[in-house]
C-alpha cells in the first residue's frame, strides 16, 4: 500500500474524543489568560485510502483548553458533527441552513466571534456552530445574513471588531464575494467582486482602508471536478462545465445537483478540483472597504501561490504585503502543499508606477504566519511563524524582526514538532512583542502533544501544558477570551 505523509506519524489521525480535567502545569501560567484556546485540523474519521487521501479533506477536529486562574481547567476534543460524521457515530444530524447541499466538517480555522464559536472552511460550505465546550450546535448562516458559503480565514478590524471575509465558490462564476459582519454578529455588508475565472483565494488582506486579494494560478479544474462521473457522461459533464465554470455564476439548485452527481471517493484528491494553471494570470487586487469594488486595481506579480499572508499596511499612496509564499501549489503533488520550500516575503505595491516589488525577507521555510492582531492591517514590525520541513512542520518557532531584518529561533529539537503559534497580548501593553505565544507541540518520544506558552519578546519558556493526548499535525487556532 502507498504512503501517505498525512495519514502516517503525527498526521495520522486520533479517533477518541477524550475530556480531561485540571491538567498539569509545567511553569506558571498567567493570570491574565482567561479563555479558551482552540486548534482544529483534519482527522478523518473513516479509513482513508493513502493512495488518494488528500490532506484538506479530513474531517474536522477542535481541540481545546480553557485557561484560567492560573490554571489549566480542561482540555477536550471533538469532532464537528457534519452529517456524515454524525451517522458514522450513531448520533441525530444536527439541523441547519446548508449552502448549495454542501455539507463538510469544518477543519480549516475555529473562531470566536459576537460569544459564539464557530468551525470554519472554505469553497462554498457555511460554518458550524459550537457550543464553549465544544459540542456541535449544527451550520450556521449568521441569523439568515449570510449569503452562500464562508471563508477558512476571516480577519478582525482591531478598531472596529467587525469581522471582514473574503470567500469563494466554484459556482459564483468569476466573482469571489466579500462580507463584514459587525460586533452583533450579523452580516451588514456584501460585495461581489470580480476575479479573473475560479480561482482557490485561501487568504486575503486587510488595511486599514482597503482590501487586497491573491488572485493566484491555483483555480477550478474541470477534468478533476467531473472524474467521478459515469464515463459515458464524462466528456459532455466537462465540456458543459469548462463553458460556466469561471465564466457565470450558477443557480444555486442546479450547482447543488451538480455536486450530488459527481461526488468522488471520500477524502480522495479526485474530490479536491482545484490545481495548479500556469495559463492562470497571477495578480494583487487592491479595492477600498467601503466602496461596491469597482475602484478595484490590479497589479502583477510572479507565478506562485499564497495561503496566508502574515499582515498588510498601506504606506503613504503604497502598499505593504508580507506573506508565504510556495513557488506553486497542487501541480506535481494533489495530495497536499509540497511544491517546494515556502519563504517569507515583503510585496511592496507602487501604485503610480503600477507595479510590485518583490523581496525575499526569509528564506527558511515555514508557514503559519501569525502577527500582534492589534496591529492587522497597520504597520507590523514583529511575525511569528512555524519553521516547515520535509515531515511537515519542524521542531522550531521563528520571530522576525522586520524592522531590523533578524530572526529569533526557537528550537524544540528534533524529537518535537510544532504548530502554529498565536499571539495573546499582556494586560495593558504598550509594545507590539509585550505578551505570550502558545501554540501545540508534539512529543514524538512520549507520543503526546503539549500546549506551550513563551515570551512573545524573548521565545523563553513562560509554561507548558502536558495533555493526556496527541494533538495531530493540523490547521488554525485562536485565543478566544472569555470576555
Amino acid at each position: 500500500m502507498p504512503a501517505n505523509q498525512y495519514l502516517e506519524a503525527n498526521f495520522a489521525p486520533v479517533r477518541e474524543e477524550t475530556t480531561a480535567f485540571d491538567l498539569e502545569v509545567t511553569g506558571a501560567l498567567p493570570e491574565h489568560l482567561d479563555g479558551r484556546y482552540l486548534r482544529i485540523g483534519p482527522n478523518p474519521i473513516h479509513d482513508a485510502d493513502p493512495a488518494t487521501y488528500h490532506w484538506f479533506l479530513g474531517d474536522g477536529m477542535v481541540h481545546g483548553l480553557r485557561l484560567g486562574d492560573g490554571a489549566a481547567k480542561w482540555y477536550r476534543n471533538r469532532y464537528v458533527r457534519s452529517a456524515d460524521v454524525a451517522d458514522a457515530l450513531g448520533e441525530p444530524r444536527r439541523p441547519g441552513p446548508l449552502h448549495a447541499g454542501f455539507d463538510m466538517s469544518p477543519n480549516t480555522n475555529v473562531i470566536g466571534h459576537a460569544g459564539r464559536t464557530f468551525a470554519i472552511v472554505e469553497a462554498g460550505p457555511r460554518p458550524y456552530e459550537l457550543t464553549d465546550e465544544l459540542d456541535t450546535i449544527g451550520p450556521c448562516d449568521f441569523d439568515g445574513t449570510l449569503r452562500g458559503g464562508y471563508t477558512a480565514h476571516p480577519h478582525r478590524d482591531p478598531e472596529s471588531g467587525e469581522l471582514h471575509a473574503v470567500s469563494y465558490f466554484w459556482a459564483w462564476g468569476n466573482k469571489v464575494r466579500y462580507t463584514v459582519i459587525g460586533t452583533d454578529g450579523l452580516v451588514r455588508r456584501t460585495v461581489d467582486i470580480p476575479v479573473h475565472g475560479a480561482p482557490m483565494m485561501h487568504d486575503f488582506s486587510l488595511t486599514e482602508n482597503h482590501v487586497v486579494l491573491y488572485d493566484l494560478p491555483v483555480s477550478f479544474d474541470t477534468k478533476t471536478a467531473v472524474s467521478a462521473v459515469p464515463a459515458p457522461i464524462r466528456l459532455q459533464a466537462r465540456a458543459s462545465m469548462a463553458a460556466i465554470v469561471g465564466r457565470r455564476a450558477i443557480p444555486e439548485r442546479l450547482a447543488k445537483a451538480m455536486m450530488s452527481s459527481s461526488n468522488g471517493a471520500r477524502y480522495s484528491a479526485s474530490s479536491f478540483p482545484y490545481h495548479w494553471d500556469p495559463k492562470y494570470p497571477a495578480r494583487i487586487g487592491i479595492f477600498a472597504r467601503e466602496g461596491d469594488g469597482s475602484d478595484i486595481r490590479w497589479y502583477d506579480v510572479d507565478p506562485c501561490y499564497v495561503f496566508h499572508p502574515l499582515n498588510a499596511y498601506e504606506d503613504g499612496d503604497d502598499f505593504v504585503l508580507d506573506v508565504v509564499r510556495h513557488p506553486k501549489m497542487f501541480d506535481a503533488n494533489r495530495v497536499g502543499p509540497d511544491e517546494g520550500p515556502p519563504t517569507l516575503d515583503r510585496w511592496t505595491v507602487d501604485t503610480r508606477a503600477a507595479k510590485v516589488l518583490e523581496s525575499r525577507l526569509d528564506d527558511r521555510p515555514q508557514e503559519f504566519p501569525r502577527i500582534d492582531e492589534r496591529l492587522t492591517g497597520r504597520r507590523h514590525r514583529y511575525g511569528y511563524a512555524a519553521a516547515a520541513g520535509p515531515e511537515g512542520f519542524d521542531g522550531a518557532v521563528l520571530k522576525h524582526d522586520l524592522v531590523t531584518g533578524s530572526t529569533q529561533s526557537r528550537d524544540f529539537g528534533a524529537d518535537h514538532q510544532v504548530s502554529e503559534f498565536v499571539f495573546v497580548a499582556s494586560p495593558n501593553s504598550n509594545s507590539e512583542d509585550d505578551g505570550v505565544v502558545m501554540g501545540f507541540v508534539y512529543v514524538r518520544a512520549e507520543d503526546r502533544s503539549d500546549l506551550v506558552v513563551l515570551d512573545a519578546a524573548t521565545l523563553e519558556d513562560v509554561a507548558t501544558v502536558h495533555l493526556p493526548a496527541r494533538v495531530p499535525q493540523g490547521f488554525h487556532g485562536n485565543w478566544v477570551p472569555t470576555t
